[in-house]
């Protein structure tokens, strides 16, 4: 009885070993995704300051909060968590908009 015993632990931790190797393959994807959403975004700051926008759109982020509640919803992801990922992140992109617009003011800016 003790070696299918120990014969099962051994599988699972065979099985939690593959599941943390996939968990960290999809972090790897979520930081790569996250660079390049925080590429394209700084894009979008370096614009608004160019052209006197504000670097905040209160209308966007409303449409974009729905739209990733949805999304979640269809994924079967809590849509509680993806608004307040979101809003973890669209407070990130105003910061560094904010930052590029300061510095596109400052005297002596290109």
């Amino acid at each position: 009885m003790a070696i299918d015993q120990t014969i099962q632990a051994q599988g699972a931790q065979e099985t939690l070993l593959g599941l943390r190797r996939s968990i960290d393959n999809i972090d790897a994807a979520l930081i790569y995704m996250l660079a390049e959403r925080f590429r394209h975004t700084q894009a979008v700051g370096e614009l608004k300051a160019r052209h006197d926008m504000p670097p905040a759109d209160p209308a966007r982020e409303a449409q974009q909060v729905a739209r990733l509640r949805e999304l979640a919803e269809a994924a079967r992801l809590d849509p509680d968590f993806a608004e307040k990922f979101l809003a973890f992140i669209i407070k990130e992109v105003i910061r560094h908009h904010e930052a590029i617009a300061r510095k596109s003011a400052a005297p002596g800016a290109v």
